[in-house]
């Protein structure tokens, strides 16, 4: 695993071989920051990283300048390689060991770009219960995107907030906004 871009560009990390995880190609990775890029000025940004596993996603982000990173996951052992790797690159990554359902439910901040890695094996009714309660939640912000990644198996092209997805092999990249109201200024124009 290594990272694509930004200061720690072409660093390696290499995380334990035990850990319960499914870690996100650095092809299919580097789509997706592309991306991102189109849409986003990564140094004003405050990241939620959900089911973060190993972090490889929590680290490109801090390599590419992001604010700050929480990185969420339900297993002990991927949230201590998040915590000891964050603190020997001195990046701004919060891990935290927690249930993501749970999470999602309680937490109270907001974010410029949540990212979930769920399990490919979830249901369709867990995928969909995350993008849900993310919104219903207020987990992102107005003007931020929540982007979902899943297996082909899974679809979630039908949902609210969908704005486009993208195909990587067996990886999919669907991304979800608010659907931003027309700005009241071509009105004001008119009556000048």
């Amino acid at each position: 695993m290594r990272i694509i871009s930004g200061k720690l560009k072409g660093r390696r990390i290499s995380p334990p071989k035990n850990l319960p995880v499914r870690p996100t190609t650095d092809m299919s990775k580097e789509s997706l920051f592309n991306i991102l890029n189109n849409h986003f000025n990564f140094s004003e940004l405050t990241i939620l990283d959900l089911f973060s596993g190993t972090g490889n996603i929590s680290y490109e982000f801090a390599s590419r300048g992001a604010e700050s990173i929480v990185s969420v996951d339900g297993d002990m052992g991927c949230v201590n390689f998040i915590k000891k790797t964050a603190k020997e690159l001195d990046l701004n990554i919060i891990p935290l060991k927690s249930d993501v359902f749970k999470f999602i439910e309680k937490h109270q901040s907001s974010y410029d770009i949540v990212f979930a890695d769920p399990p490919y094996d979830f249901t369709q009714e867990q995928f969909e219960k995350i993008l849900k309660d993310i919104f219903a939640n207020g987990l992102v912000d107005e003007q931020g995107m929540v982007v979902i990644e899943h297996s082909k198996f899974t679809k979630m092209d039908h949902l609210e907030h969908f704005s486009f997805e993208k195909n990587y092999g067996g990886s999919v990249f669907t991304f979800f906004e608010y659907e931003l109201e027309e700005s009241d200024e071509d009105e004001d124009d008119e009556d000048n």
